[in-house]
């Protein structure tokens, strides 16, 4: 890397520390520089100007604050306005909520998957499970990063909110299932993606608190940065001069009362639009924009700005199958602790103790007493218990756990279309899950290695011996996991099991992908003054959760892009 570029991280060093002092900056949630978006001026005029505070746009402006003047437009709250909502034992009923205040908003793929798209500052960061682990050197290779800063801006995420999780009873008798399953070897405790089984990285800390992206703006600069909450930008406004390329001049954004604001761009030409609004939000924004699939945007009278077919294509999801477990033992609450990497393309994690919403407490042990009725010997006190009240079974808690096998790279892509022009509402999205026979191999052999797990000695204290791999499947067949049709032989064959019973894992990437609508500095191809930071440009998803590696990429870029203002482009020497 060029002496150039490390005399001016020494630069941005001095900088924080003469705003912050070693205690870095006020602490959440008393951001001085967050308000609400009806705060904010009719016209005003930033450096950079980012479209999303969430788990790329948060780093990304903290970055970017300290040697210019930020502007960064979030379309949900604050999480820290309850602190304690986003905490470790509200995980799930935080996904399914689905009031208008909810951090995620809800929707259903043309597959008939359920989904949900954060909507709160600190992005996926606030919803997700928490796992923190480092992209594989693949994927940082393909991408064309440069290793020493990818790892400084690893650390420096790190040392605000990654911590080592503990590992209880029940996450370590499954994570010695897995070993005992041939998912080998046992890797200890690493940040890094490796073969076998490890535990990584988590953002809960030892008291399940969550610790998020938006923690990560404690490192800006607040006489430089503004955040507008609960502002939904509506288009990016553009320059077009015959003779000359297609610029970004800045944005128009309506707050929570419905008034228009227009935050545009400063006279200096190295100033930028940045599109952080994440795998779904930024090809939308590109297409209501004007940019995009000419013949989509002529069907909604959208003036073409430019021509670009491939935005909204390419979008992948991360097929995900469950196993649901109840226990005859207690469990701890915990989320993904641990992850088993297999060699053949599929991840193993788990959660256990997790809290449902009343409503899916209800079916689910209602199912789970359907088919504990089945078995010969339930007549036992438990399952009695359980028929005749079967909420019992789960105690408010579930009294077990839940076990995922997610598909590493699946080939099966699918696309991005407009529903209508408002941008509140989430777009037409298809993933067509297990497209490609080699998905579906890949899925069965994985749910086949969690089986094993279950039924391993290691984990013999944690399951009823009663309860064959058969009802285990049959369990999560009758549950309603999606709008899919059932195959009669769900729970006989695999196939159709992963089929029937395909979920989403949150990790969906892709929709303006690197090469084919940003070039390797993630600027848009034809267009000046406009980049896209985030899970969108990615070919693949990164490691077993793309968190860590989309949070590094926006401290990582903050850096390039500050290191081109002042320095100009950034050279390898």
């Amino acid at each position: 890397m060029g002496f150039e570029f490390w005399m001016f991280l020494s630069l941005v060093y001095v900088s924080h520390f003469h705003f912050h002092g070693l205690s870095l900056a006020e602490k959440a949630p008393y951001y001085s520089f967050v308000h609400e978006a009806a705060m904010a001026p009719e016209v005003s005029f930033y450096d950079y100007i980012i479209i999303g505070g969430g788990t790329a746009g948060c780093p990304l402006a903290a970055t970017l604050s300290e040697s210019a003047n930020v502007l960064v437009l979030e379309r949900g709250g604050s999480p820290y306005e309850n602190p304690t909502k986003p905490d470790k034992g509200n995980f799930f009923p935080n996904l399914l909520d689905v009031s208008p205040s909810s951090y995620a908003q809800e929707f259903t793929s043309e597959d008939g998957v359920y989904n949900a798209r954060a909507r709160v500052l600190g992005g996926g960061s606030v919803i997700n499970a928490g796992f923190y682990s480092h992209a594989e050197p693949e994927f940082l290779k393909q991408a064309g990063l440069n290793e020493a800063l990818v790892n400084y801006s690893y650390q420096w995420v790190e040392k605000k909110i990654a911590f080592e999780p503990p590992m209880l009873q029940w996450q370590s008798a499954l994570r010695d299932g897995l070993l005992e399953a041939g998912v080998l070897p046992n890797n200890g405790f690493t940040f890094d993606h490796i073969y076998g089984t490890k535990i990584g990285g988590t953002i809960f800390d030892g008291d399940d608190h969550r610790h998020t992206a938006a923690d990560l703006l404690e490192y800006a600069n607040p006489y430089r940065i503004k955040v507008y909450l609960h502002a939904t930008v509506e288009k990016i406004i553009f320059e077009t001069k015959v003779f000359s390329r297609t610029r970004a001049q800045g944005v128009v954004f309506e707050d929570e009362l419905g008034k228009k604001h227009w935050a545009l761009l400063t006279k200096d030409y190295k100033s930028e639009v940045i599109l952080s609004a994440g795998a779904l939000g930024s090809p939308q924004l590109l297409m209501l924009s004007g940019i995009g699939p000419s013949q989509q945007l002529k069907k909604f009278g959208i003036k073409v700005v430019k021509d670009q077919p491939m935005v909204g294509q390419g979008l992948v999801d991360n097929p995900l199958n469950v196993l649901l477990v109840p226990s005859p033992s207690p469990v701890e609450l915990s989320l993904v602790s641990f992850v088993g990497i297999t060699r053949f393309g599929s991840y193993i994690e788990a959660c256990s103790g997790i809290s449902f919403t009343p409503s899916w407490s209800r079916s689910v042990a209602k199912a789970l007493a359907a088919i504990l009725n089945q078995t010969e010997q339930s007549s036992t006190k438990l399952f009695q218990e359980g028929i005749l009240n079967p909420e019992s079974l789960l105690d408010t808690r579930i009294r077990g756990g839940i076990i995922f096998e997610k598909v590493k790279d699946p080939i099966s892509s699918g696309y991005l279309e407009l529903r209508n022009m408002n941008p509140r509402d989430n777009p037409k999205v298809t993933f067509n899950y297990f497209q490609a026979p080699e998905d579906l191999m890949k899925c069965v052999h994985g749910v086949k290695i969690a089986i094993d797990a279950v039924y391993s000695k290691s984990f013999s204290n944690f399951r009823y011996e009663i309860l064959s791999a058969k009802a285990l499947l049959e369990l999560i067949v009758n549950l309603p996991l999606n709008q899919r049709p059932r195959h009669l032989t769900s729970a006989f064959s695999l196939e159709k099991f992963c089929m029937d019973t395909v979920m989403t894992i949150w990790h969906y990437h892709g929709g303006c992908r690197l090469g084919k609508v940003v070039d390797r500095d993630y600027k848009v191809l034809g267009v000046e003054a406009l980049r896209i930071v985030d899970g969108s440009t990615f070919t693949s998803s990164p490691g077993t959760n793309p968190q860590a590696t989309v949070m590094m990429l926006g401290r990582y870029m903050g850096l390039k892009i500050l290191q081109e203002r002042y320095f100009g482009k950034y050279r390898k020497k």
